[in-house]
């Protein structure tokens, strides 16, 4: 495959990072109006959770694009593909370091992701591959934000009207801004790791809509039934995900993740992928990723159920006795055919994403098929090169994508271990 070919960025990709960046307001302005709401009618408490889960998700991004900024300015030739190019990027330390403690970096890699992203467009200026950069980082800089924030407000906002029994126009509207951003976040981040197919096979309409309802219908679950024990059992929530928390992380850790360039922005990742975990499947390892995905699912479906019944147990007969019911059967029904919409997809609407590939002089025969088809890795080493590809998503490619032959790189890996930076 021609390096030309790789990742060019195109009007699509704009659209995606202007509906990002108006999804991340939109959120944020409806946490705020929420909050606000909390502090008006003097529910200090939820004021207080509020507040607090939007002060961690926004510190975690923040820590998140700080480590990615200061990994990417020790990239040999980086500096040529930014420069005066960039609003947040190039050689500007100072100012990048201000604005992340200012809470403001993540919207500005959002304003230089748009920016670039016109130049290269709409004036047909260089710079393609620094703008898919941009994109490629915002993807996953949005997965974070989106189960750091918006799945515990969901939960919390789902907590309330059960424990009110009773909802307000902007309750409703917060749950709807955080469905839409976990909603956004799962077809952008699966557009983005597609990039590092070696022949990116178109996705039809009818392969994302599938793609789209398995994530739904298994995150969907998981939230209410989150939300239903912390209404009976408010103080034993924060046990519970502490507790689960824990064993994620230490999951994370016994399979090895290499996604970060140092020490502590790895134990950072794995915290966070622990976060993740507790409220959706996500591949950060490669080797027996079924098993991994069964053992995963088995334990969230006994976990489910203990949630439910102790939510049965301690209920109030007389508040919850219209639709206890209908939830006992309609959330493990959407669960179930979260999982089989999850088994048709890859069984059925999966895109053709390889080909049959000519074998390189001196390859192996015995290559793994858990693997992805990368393009072309050859940038990012010791020497400067002319073409930028970003390797974080490049890693979680190889991670989420299964059932694929993957390329010797240029410097006689297979692929086996998921690459730096």
């Amino acid at each position: 495959m021609e390096r030309g070919t790789f990742s060019k960025y195109s009007w699509t990709d704009f659209v995606f990072s202007v509906i990002g960046v108006c999804t991340f307001l939109v959120d944020w302005g409806s946490d705020v109006w929420v909050a606000t709401e909390f502090y008006c009618r003097g529910d200090f408490f939820w004021f207080g959770v509020l507040v607090g889960l939007m002060v961690l998700s926004s510190v975690v991004v923040q820590m998140f694009s700080w480590f990615w900024f200061k990994y990417d300015r020790e990239l040999p030739g980086f500096s040529e593909h930014t420069g005066a190019k960039s609003v947040l990027f190039g050689d500007r330390v100072k100012l990048s370091c201000l604005l992340h403690v200012l809470q403001l970096g993540f919207l500005f890699r959002h304003i230089s992701a748009i920016r670039q992203g016109f130049r290269v467009w709409w004036r047909k200026e260089e710079g393609s591959e620094y703008a898919v950069y941009l994109t490629h980082d915002l993807s996953m800089l949005r997965l974070i934000e989106t189960f750091c924030e918006s799945a515990p407000q969901l939960t919390l906002m789902i907590h309330v009207i059960l424990r009110t029994n009773k909802a307000r126009t902007v309750q409703f509207v917060s749950i709807a801004a955080s469905t839409t951003s976990i909603a956004w976040m799962v077809v952008d981040y699966h557009r983005c790791l597609r990039a590092f197919l070696i022949e990116k096979a178109k996705q039809g309409w009818g392969s994302s809509l599938i793609y789209f309802l398995w994530n739904l219908l298994l995150i969907a679950p998981r939230v209410v039934a989150l939300a239903l024990f912390s209404s009976v059992l408010p103080g034993y929530i924060a046990a519970h995900f502490l507790m689960l928390w824990f064993v994620f992380v230490l999951w994370a850790w016994q399979q090895r993740t290499n996604f970060m360039d140092s020490v502590g922005g790895e134990w950072l990742y794995r915290s966070t992928v622990g976060l993740i975990w507790y409220f959706s499947w996500f591949n950060v390892a490669e080797g027996q990723t079924r098993g991994r995905s069964l053992i995963y699912h088995s334990f969230m479906t006994i976990d489910g159920v203990i949630l439910l019944v102790t939510w049965w147990c301690y209920r109030d007969l007389v508040q919850t006795d219209a639709f206890v019911l209908p939830l006992l059967i309609f959330l493990p029904l959407t669960y179930l055919l979260g999982l089989l919409f999850k088994t048709l997809y890859y069984c059925c609407f999966h895109p053709k994403l390889w080909r049959p590939l000519g074998r390189e002089p001196g390859l192996p025969s015995d290559l793994p098929d858990a693997e992805v088809s990368f393009r072309d890795f050859s940038i990012q080493d010791s020497t400067p090169s002319s073409t930028l590809v970003n390797k974080r998503m490049a890693c979680h490619a190889t991670n989420f994508y299964t059932d694929q032959r993957v390329l010797r790189t240029p410097h006689g890996t297979n692929g086996a271990e998921p690459p730096h930076l």
